[in-house]
């Protein structure tokens, strides 16, 4: 991972609240509205068609 996109503090996902020290390789990262935000691979897996079509998770 790039070191200078890497976040200093726990990633949390934007969908449900499940946080990580560290982002982990299962998860999905979005930039919606200039805003990084992350998705934990159980809600990433629940929405993939909709990230796929690049809806911003508002509408998922």
């Amino acid at each position: 991972m790039n070191e200078a996109r890497a976040p200093k503090e726990p990633v949390v996902c934007a969908r449900c609240g499940k946080t990580a020290e560290s982002v982990p390789v299962t998860w999905t990262c979005s930039v919606e509205n200039g805003r990084r935000e992350y998705f934990c691979e159980e809600c990433a897996r629940e929405n993939i068609r909709a990230i796929e079509g690049r809806l911003d998770s508002s509408w998922w």
